[in-house]
């Protein structure tokens, strides 16, 4: 049971490595365990807005997809997002960004996670808060 609890998980990480949004953004994820995942992001010129720092669409779409991914990590469900609340604390303009998520409460069909994307240096850069649905056959 252990190692097909670790194939799932696996499989769940490799949808996620393969997908062509996941690769285009250029994401690259450092773990991936049951309820632990740690999400890394260079910091390209692509990704920077007007004002030289990171678009704050790249936060929310990092927080999104860490917190997806935390979930799924954690259910081997597939989810979807209700509703995210993203507080931008802190501007970056180059290095690597990270970011992790971890459940405050999960039901049947819904989860609520919360999520913290930080600076090569530890710096707060956003908090999220997130409600999904779990995808049940």
């Amino acid at each position: 049971m252990k190692n097909s609890l670790a194939k799932l998980i696996e499989d769940v990480r490799k949808s996620f490595e393969s997908s062509p949004f996941f690769l285009h953004i250029g994401f690259e994820i450092i773990e991936f365990r049951e309820g632990n995942v740690l999400l890394k992001l260079p910091i390209r010129n692509q990704l920077l807005n007007a004002n030289d720092s990171l678009h704050g669409g790249v936060h929310a779409t990092m927080l999104d997809l860490v917190l997806g991914m935390c979930i799924r990590s954690t259910t081997k469900t597939r989810c979807t997002t209700i509703s995210l609340n993203i507080n931008y604390l802190a501007p970056s303009t180059e290095g690597d960004v990270y970011a992790t998520g971890e459940i405050l409460k999960q039901g049947y069909r819904i989860v609520t996670v919360e999520g913290e994307m930080k600076d090569e240096n530890g710096n707060i850069l956003a908090k999220g808060l997130g409600t999904y649905k779990l995808i049940r056959d």
